[in-house]
């Protein structure tokens, strides 16, 4: 499996930065983003390091979007969200910012302020746990 030592979710795979995951299988992990555009904004990533959506193996694409569709279900129901924005950004002009290829999965509630693309800004650590507690499991 690829790896990039210098990659931040690289490390998260490896389980050397700690973050909160709420779901994975053998090829894809989700985990809450830390400077979330909306309560229970998660990201899900291959295992497997690919640099953008040009990179990334076909058979790892096919899972991050199986994985992305399975949790925003999982959004609309325990959330109570309204709908969902999937969001992947390739290439620095097009707003990517860690280089490992990622799905966001945005939930969305009637009358959320977010305005597309949104400002990365710190979440709070109570509020990102708490989504991720409603997150995780099946």
């Amino acid at each position: 499996m690829a790896v990039d030592p210098d990659c931040i979710f690289c490390k998260i795979v490896a389980g050397e930065l700690p973050s909160r995951r709420v779901d994975e299988d053998e090829r894809t992990i989700a985990f809450m983003d830390i400077s979330p555009a909306t309560r229970g904004h998660a990201l899900v990533i291959p295992r497997a390091h690919a640099r953008d959506l040009m990179e990334v193996d076909p058979e790892d694409l096919r899972a991050a979007a199986v994985a992305a569709k399975r949790l925003a279900e999982r959004m609309l129901r325990r959330l109570g969200a309204d709908g969902v924005n999937l969001i992947n950004s390739c290439g620095a002009e097009a707003w990517q910012t860690v280089f490992h290829f990622h799905i966001h999965v945005i939930p969305r509630y009637a009358g959320d302020p977010l305005k597309l693309p949104w400002v990365p800004a710190p979440g709070r650590p109570d509020q990102i746990a708490q989504a991720a507690r409603e997150l995780q499991g099946p």
